[in-house]
């Protein structure tokens, strides 16, 4: 079988060698849930007169549809109302299908028979409200007064994550003016919007907002021109994270809001702000195999960091990708700074037009690839310090800021909120971390840092012996990087933590030898298979086997005989999205993944000694 593995190695490097793109980058699509595509045809239908790309993007959303009436997020899911609300709402409104189509009225039946409007998800509302679709009073309680609040008070705005931030700034200012956009051409969806009694808060909730209306009383200052200011602080919070292509921390739905919150503060329809925002959201445009596609962030750092640390031994390849990684780097300071004050920037983000929004993963990533060579340790020693200064308090590492792990955050009335508001310690995130300062900066158990990370990850195996993963889908994800992450520091194989996490992965284990996991699993918060396999999930396993195993067992030769097939085969399970964003909302089919991971353990193997089980 190693024949055949090296063939495998040589065709994913060859195609790989063929996607790089003329500055050292690799970019492959981030095909995330179709919210961005159906949004940007709202803009292009109201902000331009662009028609072409408005019936591309229209042509490959109907072609999405479900023959039952409804739109999905992911293979296995039986509809998903939210995403069927926005995508019948964007072919209506650009004229693409009639009310009276008979694909339309099969989603119409879908939506009423879910509860209709008034099921979507949070952000799928605050599009209807905008559009006039759905009242704005109904279901946004924050008000714009929480960006006053100081950080002594229970919750304040800085306590909220990074993305949650950059999302809520644009949203309270148009929540606050109830903003309506007027357009005639707008569908009525009012046959959708059924009656219905408002669900009741929870209390955790209501003592929440209970707790900010208190704080906000105790703001010394005359009321109006305290709500002046605090729409002005939140203005001005949105304009000074525009990036240089136009975009909103580089994000689709950020930039989304904030293209219509300028509306709402006086903003014209032409304004070269708005232009600019629009032409950067038609920047993150890539291709699929039914269309083009918008993403709502482009994954070129990602994938670049990724795909040059598998192909470190490629020196000619990669030489210039790692010059495309240090001119990335990051040299401003973000809001990161807030709770590490002390720290000097040098972190990654996600997309190549991001420069003040680094992560720790990217950051890692991009480390990895960096660190054997001699001529940007100064690059390695600015990110490595950054991501040592990100560590939260508990041991464990974040994906953006430290510090913002606030639980009375969960509780804000906003789909999603638990996921959303917060960014806390994550078994990913710590197993990654951890497996970088080990395999490629030596650290070992004796540093207090490589303690406090390897303890957090004890105190949340679950008692199946997995971990969930924030990230990816979902406690496959989460086992992986937290057996390799605490195998490269020096964890034992025989420790009774690893032990019990390899026995999960084990258990796992397709018939066909693979695995693969629902996307379910993020919802429910609990493992749930997929009965069918994929090749990153199966890269996944097998990577957490090898790193405890040591050399090649039965169960590591079979997962690599499935791995072969889905290369080759590539059904639909090869397109099965398994990167995560927000559950129940958002997920990713990331097209760089069935490069770099089974690349990754497929070159590991090679290197195994053959053993028996």
């Amino acid at each position: 079988m190693k024949g055949h593995v090296g063939k495998m190695i040589d065709e994913l490097t060859i195609e790989i060698q063929s996607r790089q793109a003329d500055d050292g980058s690799f970019h492959f699509c981030f095909e995330n849930s179709l919210m961005t595509d159906a949004n940007m045809i709202l803009l292009l239908k109201t902000f331009t007169k662009e028609k072409a790309l408005i019936n591309d993007l229209a042509d490959r959303l109907a072609s999405l549809q479900h023959h039952d009436g409804y739109w999905q997020l992911y293979e296995d899911e039986e509809g998903n109302i939210s995403a069927t609300i926005e995508a019948v709402f964007a072919l209506l409104y650009c004229g693409y299908y009639q009310k009276n189509d008979p694909k339309v009225k099969k989603a119409y039946t879908f939506i009423l028979a879910n509860g209709g409007l008034g099921k979507a998800h949070s952000l799928t509302k605050i599009m209807l409200a905008i559009h006039g679709q759905y009242p704005w009073p109904n279901f946004h309680h924050l008000p714009i007064h929480l960006i006053l609040l100081p950080p002594a008070s229970p919750v304040s705005f800085y306590d909220f994550s990074s993305y949650a931030r950059v999302h809520m700034a644009p949203i309270l200012l148009l929540s606050d003016r109830r903003f309506i956009i007027k357009n005639k051409e707008i569908p009525d969806l009012s046959d959708l919007l059924l009656r219905m009694e408002m669900e009741p808060l929870q209390a955790e909730t209501r003592g929440l907002l209970s707790n900010i209306q208190t704080a906000i009383q105790d703001l010394a200052g005359i009321p109006h021109r305290m709500y002046l200011l605090a729409r002005q602080r939140l203005t001005t919070y949105m304009l000074q994270r525009i990036e240089t292509d136009g975009t909103l921390y580089s994000y689709f739905s950020s930039t989304f809001y904030m293209i219509y919150a300028l509306m709402s503060i006086g903003y014209r329809k032409n304004d070269p702000l708005i232009k600019h925002a629009i032409q950067g959201l038609k920047s993150h445009l890539c291709e699929t195999d039914r269309g083009p596609h918008i993403q709502n962030s482009p994954s070129t750092i990602w994938d670049t960091a990724l795909l040059a640390d598998v192909l470190q031994q490629n020196a000619s390849l990669i030489n210039s990708s790692k010059v495309f990684l240090a001119h990335h780097q990051h040299t401003k300071f973000g809001d990161w700074m807030i709770n590490s004050p002390n720290t000097m920037p040098g972190g990654w983000g996600f997309s190549k037009s991001n420069t003040i929004h680094p992560d720790v993963d990217d950051t890692t990533a991009a480390l990895r690839a960096l660190h054997k060579d001699k001529h940007l340790q100064n690059n390695f020693t600015r990110g490595l310090n950054w991501v040592l200064a990100m560590q939260n308090e508990d041991g464990g590492w974040p994906a953006f800021e430290k510090g913002k792990t606030n639980p009375f955050l969960k509780y804000v009335p906003m789909d999603g909120a638990e996921s959303a508001s917060i960014d806390p310690s994550t078994a990913d995130l710590t197993g990654r971390t951890l497996e970088f300062l080990g395999a490629d900066v030596r650290f070992t158990l004796n540093d207090p840092n490589i303690q406090r990370g390897i303890e957090w990850l004890r105190n949340h195996q679950e008692k199946d012996g997995s971990w969930y993963g924030r990230w990816g889908v979902t406690y496959i994800y989460g086992t992986w990087a937290a057996l390799t992450g605490m195998r490269a520091v020096g964890v034992s194989a025989d420790d009774h933590t690893v032990k019990k996490g390899i026995h999960f992965i084990r258990k796992c284990q397709n018939e066909d030898g693979g695995w693969g996991e629902s996307c379910r699993s993020d919802v429910v918060k609990t493992y749930v298979p997929l009965k069918a396999s994929t090749p990153s999930q199966t890269a996944w396993a097998l990577d957490a086997l090898m790193s405890v195993e040591g050399n090649v067992t039965s169960t590591i030769e079979k997962g690599v005989r499935s791995l072969l097939r889905q290369l080759e085969v590539k059904d639909w399970t090869y397109r099965y999205p398994t990167g995560a964003g927000l559950p129940r909302n958002f997920y990713i089919y990331y097209h760089s993944y069935n490069y770099i991971w089974p690349l990754l353990v497929l070159k590991k193997y090679l290197s195994l000694d053959d053993s028996s089980e």
